[in-house]
């Protein structure tokens, strides 16, 4: 059989969904694309057994057929050639693929489409639509904080709460957390899971920054996100989520505001002064000033600057790990942000002076000792 169909549109749909593909899969078939070619249609998808993404296109079809490409040599095929038509005819008897340009041909292998994994299907369960930029933003803002040891398997994805009036995302390491609440969100069911860090990514990549509709189905062990051509199916993990609420400190006396820009811009030029397996940050308050200091003691290296502040509290010194607390102001949004603290040892509370329309952001970050204290 033959399709023909362009090499530019074809090598996006492939880009797209080739995040999904690991580089030494447990089964060889699943280095391949699915092309599934109906009607005049082909779909084309691509897994690990726990993440799969599909897209659709348009094609010149003579008949049907199902057959497994090899992604890379497929990739990097359309990728050498210029835009134009290419018609690839495919043999069924021996599953040879052979794509013709303007320059030449190609042949290349396929399987058996049969032997592709199956995609899982939501016969039943529970769905409801959003907005794809406040779903990008969401994932955004929470993604970062994740964990990545296996070893506490639900930390490594991000936490949704579905309530009827609200959704809450939860991100955690342990040494920091986020958590976002989008009033704007209202599946109006009530449900809990946790999405693993890999399709989050890949939506986080593909999803549209406007209000596309985004199709959101649940079932028991799985995810399912449906936006313009493009289906993501994630397995959930089935792991139970820690009592982030526990962790928040209620009462904060301590209130610093500051410009986010300059926080974040002082904070990366005393952290190259930091030590190198700690990257331990000092920040001492007091009146309408912060130091902020590093020392790397092993090779006598030290930094100090002050910035001006709003602080309404008792004199504090408290220490962070400038890594994760870069991040934690790189992800927020606004001009001023608003930093909560009680005392050297409990964590302190990062949220932007004015939160956007319909979100409620908290950021957390735990201490870490300073030497004076010990």
């Amino acid at each position: 059989m033959k399709f023909i169909v362009n090499t530019d549109l074809l090598l996006n749909k492939l880009q797209i969904i080739s995040g999904t593909i690991v580089s030494k899969p447990v089964i060889p078939i699943l280095d391949h694309f699915l092309f599934d070619i109906s009607e005049g249609k082909l779909t084309i998808t691509a897994t690990d057994l726990e993440t799969s993404m599909s897209t659709v296109l348009e094609v010149q079809a003579d008949d049907s057929l199902k057959i497994a490409v090899p992604s890379k040599l497929c990739i990097d095929t359309l990728r050498s050639l210029p835009n134009q038509p290419v018609t690839f005819s495919i043999n069924k008897d021996n599953l040879s693929v052979e794509i013709k340009s303007e320059f030449g041909r190609y042949k290349l292998v396929g399987q058996n489409g049969d032997d592709f994994p199956k995609i899982p299907e939501m016969d039943s369960g529970n769905s409801f639509d959003l907005e794809s930029g406040i779903l990008s933003g969401a994932i955004a803002k929470t993604i970062f904080a994740t964990g990545n040891d296996d070893l506490r398997l639900s930390l490594t994805g991000v936490f949704v709460h579905l309530g009827k009036k609200e959704t809450t995302f939860v991100a955690t390491d342990a040494n920091r957390l986020v958590r976002v609440v989008r009033q704007d969100i209202q599946p109006g069911i009530d449900s809990s899971f946790i999405l693993p860090k890999k399709a989050l990514n890949l939506l986080k990549a593909n999803l549209p920054h406007d209000d596309t509709k985004v199709n959101v189905g649940l079932t028991e062990s799985n995810a399912f996100f449906t936006f313009e051509d493009v289906s993501l199916i994630c397995r959930l993990i089935d792991e139970k989520y820690p009592d982030y609420r526990a962790v928040i400190p209620q009462d904060n006396p301590n209130t610093l505001t500051i410009s986010r820009q300059e926080l974040l811009q002082s904070v990366k030029r005393i952290s190259i002064f930091a030590n190198k397996s700690t990257n331990q940050i000092n920040m001492k308050i007091k009146g309408s000033e912060i130091t902020i200091s590093a020392e790397d003691i092993d090779l006598s290296n030290e930094a100090v600057e002050r910035l001006g502040c709003d602080y309404t509290g008792e004199d504090l010194e408290i220490g962070f790990n400038a890594r994760l607390l870069l991040e934690m102001l790189q992800n927020l949004d606004g001009a001023q942000i608003k930093i909560e603290l009680s005392t050297p040892n409990r964590a302190g509370i990062i949220l932007p002076s004015e939160n956007e329309d319909n979100e409620d952001l908290l950021m957390l970050i735990m201490p870490m000792m300073i030497a004076s204290q010990m």
